[in-house]
């Protein structure tokens, strides 16, 4: 073992041939401003107990079937993190942000990507976002398609397209089963 990694090493550290060489490049002069970074005690690290899923907590890679990730996202939603009615502005607004579901979604489904497929935009001056969401287990993988719909004229948005990517994305997690019975929460009361 030993006397082949001598021979690569060797290999590698023999200079190139003159004809070989790359031309050299005059070093550019690049000016960097940087904010001081915040300044923390020793041995401090960040709280991850404020999170529904603490970030330390979720597997990495792709190490479940389909069943049981489709189980599992099937699962109650956390009460903390649901919209109550009063916060939401219409009844099209998402149930969930945008920012718990992509956590639980890390967590139960880890490889799971997204993506926007269409973005249209209507004379009425509403804009539309097609988002497809794909889960990927040990056995395939499988996606869900949705739309999300926000005027361009509303002034509860600061970016229109932002606020349909959003409702998009919420639809086509809860097309999953994730925190989908509470749009449908009314109608069985």
């Amino acid at each position: 073992m030993e006397p082949a990694s001598a021979f690569l090493a060797r290999a590698l550290t023999t200079p190139l041939p003159a004809s070989a060489a790359l031309p050299r490049r005059r070093p550019a002069r690049v000016s960097v401003a940087a904010a001081a970074p915040e300044r923390k005690p020793p041995g401090a690290v960040a709280s991850t107990t404020n999170y529904v899923v603490p970030l330390d907590a979720a597997p990495s890679g792709i190490t479940r079937p389909l069943v049981e990730i489709l189980r599992d996202l099937n699962k109650r939603v956390p009460d903390a993190i649901v919209r109550p009615p009063s916060r939401r502005a219409s009844a099209s607004d998402p149930v969930i942000p945008w920012y718990h579901a992509n956590r639980m979604l890390s967590f139960y489904a880890p490889g799971w990507c997204g993506e926007v497929r269409d973005v249209i935009y209507t004379d009425s001056g509403k804009v539309t976002v097609i988002y497809r969401v794909t889960v990927r287990g040990t056995d395939g993988e499988v996606h869900r398609e949705a739309a999300g719909t926000a005027s361009l004229s509303d002034a509860r948005f600061d970016d229109p397209v932002s606020a349909a990517e959003e409702a998009a994305f919420c639809k086509a997690c809860a097309r999953f089963g994730f925190g989908l019975y509470l749009y449908h929460e009314d109608e069985t009361s």
